[in-house]
């Protein structure tokens, strides 16, 4: 695919337009409404792009050149100067998190299988790992460990993985337009740097409370969750799951559903009614399970420690044995999609729950937690809760706890 090539600055116009079109409607927004947006006609479209297609694969390289470039002058700089190595993580981070507010599009853009019909050079451009920026900040890590700065015996490379996503996520989550947001990807690097327990517990003392005894007793539990419904509802649920997961929910249509399940368009909307219901009924069993296992670990006699690190568990077996509903619920506070009312309430009252145990735990004197404001501190460490789904799977649920652990409750910098 070739681009068509125009002036410059008018090119540059449209794509900063069309970024943010799509950044607010998503792929499925078209020609046209760009052409509005930008004040000109349709057809007018053509004399500076081909197509659709060509104008997101331009987005998506933009964002990724940024990356990139992003990622060779923090390495080049990375042995010039004497900045504590700490403070060199996190200005990485804040940059690499400007960086995907800039491109938030073309990151949503990312986040996803290409449409069916994609063209080659758009596959290729949109399953292109940021394998330049994860590796800046291994090296970053590498010199901070050599220098002492970084305990021994961390993963450094998963780290580095896990603290990208979270920092390239900040421009996706519900609080980015939130007075205090912009100190989000500060607090995420400072919390897996210093942790935020005080006098975190051993790995032995976390596995006997009573929060984790808790969690683990829910988790068995889940074995048993089963369908009792039309015996097409259950295939066609897993079908969808899918479908949403890997698409993305605006980008799934009834069609694709049908198509992926072989039954009919119509036999789908008699089964299911209508997409936001089907989705509705997707969720409804994991956000059941996804508050059942939070309230048993909060109502646990356990310290505040003991409850985030049983929280953690809950969140990794649930991205381990749900992922496909994980993957939904994770587009759903990227993008906000339909205004689902399982959704919407199971993520605020989670959010609630921590809010309120951030501050117990401030109270006590258990955690170090820095933020501008309630909202701000439990929304920067709400994903820090989580694993990403492929760390899970190179982990294992174990592993993926053990290496929470040694971040958000123990951080990886050496304690002074």
């Amino acid at each position: 695919m070739h681009l068509v090539s125009t002036g410059g600055a008018r090119r540059t116009e449209i794509l900063d337009t069309a970024a943010a079109v799509f950044a607010s409607r998503g792929l499925q927004t078209s020609l046209k409404e760009i052409a509005d947006a930008c004040g000109i006609l349709p057809g007018s479209l053509y004399h500076h792009f081909e197509s659709k297609e060509a104008l997101v694969v331009e987005l998506v390289e933009r964002y990724q050149a940024d990356l990139d470039t992003l990622a060779d002058e923090a390495v080049a700089a990375l042995h010039e100067g004497d900045e504590p190595i700490d403070e060199r993580i996190v200005t990485l981070g804040i940059a690499i998190a400007a960086c995907a507010v800039r491109h938030r599009a073309a990151l949503l853009l990312t986040l996803y299988e290409p449409p069916s019909a994609a063209g080659n050079h758009l596959v290729r451009a949109v399953q292109r790992s940021p394998l330049a920026i994860e590796k800046a900040m291994l090296d970053t890590f590498v010199v901070g460990q050599e220098r002492g700065s970084l305990r021994s015996g961390m993963d450094l490379e998963t780290m580095a993985d896990r603290l990208c996503q979270v920092l390239l996520h900040v421009s996706l989550g519900v609080f980015k337009d939130v007075s205090g947001a912009d100190e989000v990807p500060a607090l995420r690097c400072r919390a897996l740097l210093d942790g935020i327990a005080v006098d975190p517990p051993s790995n032995a003392a976390l596995d006997r409370s009573a929060a984790f005894d808790a969690a683990s007793r829910t988790i068995e539990s889940w074995a048993n969750v089963d369908d009792e419904e039309d015996e097409r509802l259950p295939m066609l649920r897993s079908v969808a799951r899918a479908e949403f997961g890997r698409r993305g929910y605006e980008a799934t249509t009834v069609r694709d559903i049908a198509s992926a399940s072989g039954l009919s368009t119509g036999t789908v909307y008699r089964l299911v009614g209508s997409k936001d219901e089907l989705l509705a009924s997707i969720m409804r069993s994991f956000t059941v399970i996804a508050r059942s296992g939070w309230s048993a670990v909060m109502q646990s006699d356990a310290t505040v420690v003991e409850k985030l690190d049983a929280l953690m568990w809950v969140n990794i077996n649930a991205v381990d044995r749900f992922r496909d509903e994980y993957n939904i619920q994770l587009a759903w506070i990227r993008e906000s999609p339909p205004n689902t009312t399982n959704l919407g309430s199971s993520f605020n009252a989670r959010l609630r729950d921590l809010r309120a145990l951030l501050a117990l735990g401030v109270r006590s004197g258990e955690l170090d937690v820095r933020g501008p404001s309630a909202d701000i501190r439990a929304w920067s460490l709400f994903e820090m809760l989580w694993m990403p789904e492929n760390i899970v799977r190179k982990l294992g649920p174990r592993g993926a706890l053990v290496l929470a652990r040694e971040t958000t409750l123990r951080g990886a910098a050496v304690r002074v």
